[in-house]
């Protein structure tokens, strides 16, 4: 390991400190977080992946092949907890914990909601005026809000003049929409300063036209800000957001605030 302190480049670093975060991301997936092309992602990961920086797996598919998921290796683990100050992990602990993530039944939702904040990386990187300030695994979520609710995740984007926190759902279409919405009574019980809007990230345009047309049948909780987008619409920071009960048409990510009426939010 002392070795690797001579060899690992900042960027290095970073790709370890999100993998610790949020456990595991496609090739796909590091690429929007840190590098210009999928070949030279390929090239760097593959380094790590020899040095035991980072471990990988990925399930049979027929035809083609699943992109590598990316974890830390025991090398990888062991700087993280070095620079810590926490006990080394044992090199057997670090690779079951991978195995562990590799079968377990929640690592589709796990993967959907990365996505969702590394295409939202992407795009901010492209903006200079634009960027995703803050990122919170569900685990840190939990932390902040208790039992009240369980959002996916949390970010803040800060663009234009605006810094607009919000709550993530990621939807993968296997609740019903009564289950779904029913989450809303815990956001709308959270105190005025975690009264963030929630955003839905749904599979299909047909998901999300149930469920607005379910939350029109039903209504919202007073005040709360409820918007919704498809994965793979594009610019997640863009005018892609559908606000439930607004008809103006979809609005771009940093309008939130004004849509909903969030001038509070205005830095």
């Amino acid at each position: 390991m002392a070795g690797e302190l001579t060899r690992i480049t900042p960027r290095d670093r970073h790709l370890l400190e999100l993998l610790d975060q949020h456990k595991t991301f496609t090739t796909e997936q590091l690429v929007d977080l840190a590098f210009g092309s999928v070949g030279r992602a390929r090239n760097r990961l593959n380094t790590l992946h020899e040095r035991d920086i980072l471990d990988r797996f990925r399930h049979y598919q027929r035809p083609g092949s699943q992109s590598w998921r990316w974890t830390l290796g025991p090398v990888g683990a062991a700087l993280i907890a070095a620079a810590r100050g926490n006990p080394l992990p044992r090199p057997s602990a670090v690779r079951d914990a991978t195995a562990r993530l590799a079968m377990s039944p929640t690592l589709t939702h796990l993967l959907t909601v990365n996505g969702f904040f590394t295409s939202l990386t992407r795009h901010t990187r492209a903006d200079p005026g634009t960027r995703l300030a803050r990122w919170w695994n569900e685990a840190r979520c939990r932390d902040a809000v208790g039992a009240i609710v369980r959002p996916d995740g949390h970010g803040i984007l800060t663009t234009g003049g605006y810094t607009v926190p919000f709550w993530l759902e990621a939807d993968l279409g296997t609740e019903t929409l009564t289950r779904v919405t029913g989450k809303l009574a815990g956001y709308a019980a959270l105190p005025p300063a975690r009264a963030y809007p929630v955003l839905f990230w749904l599979p299909t345009t047909a998901r999300e036209t149930h469920l607005h047309a379910h939350l029109t049948r039903n209504g919202l909780p007073d005040a709360l800000i409820v918007a919704t987008a498809v994965a793979d619409t594009g610019d997640l920071a863009g005018p892609v957001w559908w606000v439930a009960g607004y008809d103006g048409g979809r609005v771009r990510l940093a309008n939130l605030a004004s849509v909903g009426g969030g001038a509070r939010w205005r830095g």
